[in-house]
């Protein structure tokens, strides 16, 4: 799939999480969500910021580089890097927060154009091609726009956009596994996913002893740590299979867990 696509994808990710909270009140936006400590102006607020740098990683990659030497030297302190990240952000009305998330993402989007399916685009960890950086953004819209329908009690119509998360969850099975410190199994997991549109979506293995089968947006959910596999539909054959879905993380930084299973098994 070309970037241009990617792209496009992208943005329709991030207009349908804006009509999620564009009619909300102020008193809404600072409703607690799903992630501890998080309310819905700070669901935004993280895609703002780094809508922001994303944007800034395409357009100059000297000044990124030393924006990441100064954020990465504040990770040990969780406050400090929270206040970096967030207090500016934080200090806005909701909608002065949706005007600066609107302009952060239209810069984005066109520094963008600019990308060609061969470009690498510095980022906090690796350097990334387009196509997968430009997913990862759409990965984090619909993830951090899932908190906020659950906080609200939204029901969003799946989309075939999901496909890029999907990818995204199963090219990261190794990351799952050394982002723990943990050894990467030897053989592969097979992954066959029911798609909105009633296409079957495959990662087939011939060699594969273990695979995960079932709907496309319960295993978007489990790779992006908003449901265990337990509270989903998802069928896991094998030891490998079963183990991948607790562990799985589609999102760089530190290792973390989702919620525990049955958190979410009513709603399911």
């Amino acid at each position: 799939m070309a970037v241009a696509e990617v792209l496009a994808h992208l943005i329709e990710e991030q207009a349908d999480l804006d009509t999620l909270v564009a009619p909300l009140d102020e008193d809404a936006w600072k409703t607690p969500t799903p992630s501890p400590g998080w309310t819905i102006a700070d669901q935004i607020a993280h895609l703002t910021y780094f809508d922001a740098t994303a944007a800034l990683a395409i357009r100059d990659e000297d000044a990124f580089r030393d924006h990441r030497a100064t954020l990465q030297s504040l990770m040990a302190e969780p406050e400090r890097f929270d206040s970096e990240t967030m207090a500016p952000l934080r200090s806005l009305t909701a909608e002065g927060l949706l005007g600066e998330w609107r302009s952060n993402r239209a810069a984005l989007a066109l520094v963008a154009n600019s990308l060609s399916d061969d470009s690498r685009i510095e980022w906090y960890g690796p350097s990334m091609g387009a196509r997968s950086f430009l997913t990862a953004r759409l990965m984090e819209a619909w993830a951090h726009g899932q908190d906020i329908a659950d906080t609200i009690g939204a029901t969003r119509k799946p989309t075939d956009r999901l496909r890029h998360i999907a990818q995204l969850g199963v090219i990261t099975r190794g990351w799952s596994y050394v982002n723990r410190g943990m050894e990467v199994p030897s053989l592969p997991v097979s992954v066959v996913l029911d798609a909105p549109s009633g296409d079957v979506w495959q990662w087939q293995h011939d060699d594969a002893t273990a695979s995960v089968r079932g709907s496309a947006v319960d295993f978007c959910l489990v790779v992006t740590q908003r449901r265990h596999v337990d509270d989903t539909s998802l069928v896991t054959e094998g030891d490998l299979a079963r183990e991948w879905m607790v562990l799985a993380q589609a999102f760089a930084g530190g290792a973390t867990d989702g919620p525990a299973a049955g958190t979410w098994a009513e709603v399911n």
